[in-house]
């Protein structure tokens, strides 16, 4: 599979709100053909594609810090003070959802970051 497919596929999969987080890899993929070309802009097609480089990474450290510091406040917070025994067992199974809704999107975090980084290095 090629990876344009490859990351479109990972990007539906994903949760909705990381969808436009992903590599702008379309757009990536048109200044690299401008700069192969001998086109007498290829040198203004060199400098934008290495400026949306740079963006893109930026975008991505951004994007994983922040996530980063809401799972350490989640992990946090299903981590914290213990129920009382009357609602021990009702805040166990939320604690158990949410310790595998953190795992789940620490997971999708990781597919994020390991795609976009192949990405980048493609372009």
């Amino acid at each position: 599979m090629k990876f344009g497919k490859r990351l479109k596929k990972q990007v539906e999969e994903s949760l909705p709100g990381w969808r436009d987080k992903f590599l702008a890899y379309k757009r990536l993929k048109v200044l690299v053909r401008l700069v192969s070309s001998s086109s007498p802009h290829r040198a203004a097609a060199e400098a934008a594609f290495v400026r949306q480089l740079h963006d893109e990474v930026d975008r991505f450290n951004t994007f994983f810090l922040e996530q980063e510091e809401e799972f350490i406040i989640r992990h946090k917070a299903v981590a914290g003070e213990e129920p009382s025994e009357a609602e021990r067992a009702a805040q166990m199974r939320k604690v158990r959802r949410e310790i595998v809704d953190l795992h789940g999107e620490m997971v999708l975090l990781l597919n994020y970051s390991a795609v976009n980084y192949t990405g980048w290095r493609r372009s």
